[in-house]
């Protein structure tokens, strides 16, 4: 059965508010970020535990867990790949923390302005190769709005170089849209990688220019909803507003979307943007 998240800093730094939003508008569960003003993978193991208790207290679920994983140049020389190795194999530790089985990662950013899946899966499968995760954890690939994966293409590409069957795809359409490599990503590849999507990102982008109100933007979310349901995916939908009514997001608060920076305006908007998915997945073919 699908269920719906949301990113919980998308609504606030204090988690307490997260969660009464979330239970307000019927949503099942929060995908962990930044929380108190720290970035995801610096969340240590005694506020990890805190998250979790206080979530299971609730009856909600922890979705995924989204830390920088892979979300850096492409790295060079022995040092960068060892640091960004030891970026993932304490994210896969955190997340089973959290009693979570889904870890974000990206491709690295581009080098330039054409993705190079080629070139990111060979230093990816060096980075990846030492991370051991617990039980139950495993790692989503993102397409990613400034990665060398920001189409479901190329996510697949990547993945089918990596070689590892354990990564599944984060599919973020928001993000293929804003990049301008797909604007419209559904139906698209859609169809050819459907069945490697374990982990959706909902956000709806005007072109490359901005993202707005759930409903407003270029994305037939409808569309996209009854797509999931008629391919048979069972995953979690997280909304990832990055739309508020006063503001626009700054480059760096998309690239390193951890406190106050991400949180300001997000709790009105959220709220908006969260009604609108609910009354969506009523009339979908999804199960909700």
């Amino acid at each position: 059965m699908t269920r719906t998240s949301i990113l919980s800093d998308e609504i606030s730094q204090d988690l307490q508010v997260a969660i009464r939003t979330a239970l307000g508008l019927g949503f099942d569960g929060l995908e962990i970020r930044s929380v108190d003003g720290c970035p995801p993978h610096l969340l240590d193991d005694a506020a990890l535990r805190t998250i979790r208790d206080r979530m299971d207290e609730h009856g909600l679920r922890v979705s995924a867990f989204c830390p920088p994983g892979l979300k850096c140049p492409l790295p060079d020389g022995a040092a960068e790949r060892a640091a960004a190795t030891s970026v993932v194999q304490r994210a896969v530790e955190q997340a089973h923390l959290l009693g979570t089985s889904v870890v974000r990662i990206f491709s690295f950013y581009r080098d330039g302005d054409t993705p190079e899946p080629e070139r990111a899966a060979e230093l990816a499968r060096e980075v990846l190769a030492p991370v051991e995760p617990p039980p139950g954890v495993a790692l989503a690939l993102e397409t990613g709005t400034r990665s060398n994966t920001p189409t479901l293409a190329l996510s697949a590409r990547f993945l089918d170089l990596l070689g590892d069957d354990g990564i599944g795809i984060l599919w973020d359409p928001g993000n293929t849209a804003f990049s301008g490599f797909d604007p419209q990503p559904f139906p698209g590849d859609f169809d050819t990688a459907a069945a490697r999507i374990v982990h959706v990102h909902v956000k709806d982008p005007v072109g490359t220019a901005r993202y707005v109100r759930l409903g407003d933007g270029d994305l037939p979310w409808p569309a996209i909803l009854d797509g999931l349901g008629a391919a048979g995916y069972d995953g979690w939908l997280t909304l990832e507003t990055h739309w508020r009514t006063d503001r626009e997001l700054t480059p760096r608060e998309r690239d390193e979307p951890w406190g106050e920076g991400i949180s300001d305006g997000g709790l009105e908007a959220s709220s908006e943007c969260m009604a609108v998915l609910t009354s969506w997945l009523a009339a979908a073919r999804i199960s909700s």
